[in-house]
């Protein structure tokens, strides 16, 4: 007998869920909690076996589904469209999903759940069927996060040059500028609106609303291509709760592809220490998210050593972390050729390919004055290389 707690949180599917659960032989309800802390309290006196509960209930994240695998308790997420949750369920830990419409079928699935369930999420197949497809297609877009360490290595231009040459190749593009320090997209790109995106969207996911009015807080930048703004001070980062950005970016991969531009620091602050949300969370919320991740740094020696470090910084946060080395601004005056640079980056870590971007300031001075994209201001050294960083991230994608 199978002891299973039940999370109600008023969806559809939980009554005809604790209906199949009661009738089925295996399976017996302990209890229908109220909450994730009622969720936790429950699972932590080790009385039950499994938690059955909605994929986007509130207050569910990676930390949550680790404190129930610590009490033994396995997880079974239920949702109304598989297809659209299972990326976010699958980085938060939770490897099994029932599609709601067949939640009937629940008490059968609790009972063929194998001991171990933390592997890749999938949507789950009952005895006796072939296993639905996974979702490595084109169904949903991918997360891509920009980042790399202080000193203006050129985050935000290459974030846009991403977005920009992803809409220029038909595919539809969301740039979220989540800079905890004070974003610079919207300036770069000549939007004067003092609306924030990323707070309206942060709004929108407290009040539950999100996926209803999604578009309202977006910019659009051509039929392709669309922007959330970042913070308008610094100070306003408190205003973003943990796991909003989560839930911005798998709403806008659902259109097609994200881009996150991110801040500099990645250190816990005083405040993660205490329990509290911290400054750099944001960041570190968006590389924790992100299906690649692109660390850019500038070919200096300031920029260079910065940049091993940084990617030090990103293997401790995210060890399995599939990271692109792109080094920005390389020039001959520097006197280092890109096989000495690769070189001394090679014992930092491993990386997906180090790829190196000109210095190209015409181009990017263009772009600035005119407040347009690069791929706008016309063809050059430095969106030809920009295109070059996407052609290889393709390439892997299609071997993958």
């Amino acid at each position: 007998m199978i002891v299973v707690l039940l999370v109600s949180s008023g969806a559809a599917w939980e009554a005809r869920g604790l209906a199949a659960l009661q009738a089925h032989p295996g399976t017996v309800v302990l209890k229908r909690c109220v909450d994730v802390d009622d969720l936790l309290a429950a699972a932590s006196t080790g009385q039950a076996e499994v938690a059955v509960l909605g994929v986007d209930l509130p207050g569910l994240d990676q930390t949550v589904v680790d404190d129930l695998t610590r009490y033994g308790v396995r997880v079974v997420g239920v949702a109304a469209d598989p297809d659209l949750t299972q990326p976010r369920a699958a980085r938060i830990g939770i490897a099994t999903v029932l599609d709601a419409a067949r939640v009937d079928d629940l008490g059968a699935l609790v009972t063929a759940l194998p001991a171990d369930a933390t592997l890749p999420a999938i949507a789950v197949a009952l005895p006796g069927e072939d296993p639905p497809p996974s979702l490595d297609g084109a169904m949903v877009g991918r997360i891509i996060a920009v980042w790399g360490p202080g000193g203006a290595p050129g985050r935000t231009t290459l974030a846009g040059g991403i977005a920009a040459e992803l809409a220029r190749r038909g595919l539809g593009t969301l740039l979220i500028d989540a800079d905890p320090h004070g974003g610079a997209v919207a300036q770069q790109l000549g939007i004067l609106d003092e609306v924030s995106g990323l707070l309206a969207a942060a709004r929108l996911v407290a009040a539950g609303t999100l996926e209803q009015r999604f578009a309202s807080v977006q910019r659009r930048l051509s039929d392709q291509l669309r922007v959330i703004t970042g913070l308008p001070r610094a100070d306003r980062w408190v205003e973003v709760r943990p796991g909003a950005l989560t839930e911005i970016a798998e709403a806008g991969r659902r259109g097609g592809q994200v881009v996150i531009d991110t801040g500099f620091s990645v250190e816990r602050d005083l405040a993660s220490d205490l329990g509290r949300p911290g400054r750099n969370d944001l960041t570190r919320e968006a590389l924790e998210i992100a299906d690649e991740v692109l660390l850019v740094g500038a070919a200096d020696p300031v920029g260079l050593a910065r940049l091993a470090r940084a990617i030090t910084e990103l293997h401790e946060l995210r060890p399995a972390a599939p990271v692109r080395v792109v080094v920005n601004r390389m020039r001959p005056s520097l006197g280092w050729r890109e096989a000495d640079v690769l070189t001394m980056l090679a014992g930092f870590g491993a990386s997906l390919g180090v790829h190196f971007l000109p210095d190209d300031q015409p181009a990017v001075d263009r772009a600035l004055v005119a407040g347009r994209l690069l791929v706008e201001s016309g063809e050059s050294a430095l969106t030809r290389a920009i295109g070059g960083v996407l052609d290889a991230m393709a390439s892997r994608r299609a071997t993958s």
